[in-house]
């Protein structure tokens, strides 16, 4: 973790972001419970192949274009509401927790990267003061 912090990433952000997928992914797992005497083998395929994605993007986060999977993966649920109808509303449910884990992570990092700034300051101001 200190590796992360080192290199200015989003760690906030990242982990909010994982729960959001982890979440989903276990959120699939039961729809397909749900759809698996009625599915077709492909409605199950995809179903799985979206829930092993949900998990397997979770620790893509750590470049750009994972969390631009992260999004798609986002549709791919939403979609998945074609196979079983209970999944638009969670997928929409899941979509919004997405860009909220974005947003408030965004919004967390900004206020920690204020407070260790302050904290440098006032750190920096007391060493002045003893050197004189």
């Amino acid at each position: 973790m200190a590796r992360d912090e080192s290199r200015g990433s989003r760690v906030t952000m990242k982990v909010m972001a994982r729960s959001v997928l982890v979440m989903e992914a276990i959120t699939m797992g039961f729809a397909l419970l749900l759809v698996r005497l009625d599915a077709n083998g492909f409605e199950l395929l995809l179903g799985g192949v979206i829930a092993i994605a949900l998990i397997l993007n979770s620790g893509l986060l750590k470049f750009k274009w994972g969390w631009w999977l992260g999004g798609l993966l986002q549709v791919a649920v939403i979609f998945y509401g074609l196979i079983i109808t209970s999944m638009f509303f969670m997928g929409a449910i899941f979509a919004a927790l997405w860009i909220g884990a974005i947003a408030v992570g965004r919004k967390g990092e900004r206020i920690q990267a204020a407070l260790k700034a302050e904290y440098q300051a006032r750190n920096e101001a007391k060493g002045e003061a003893k050197s004189e």
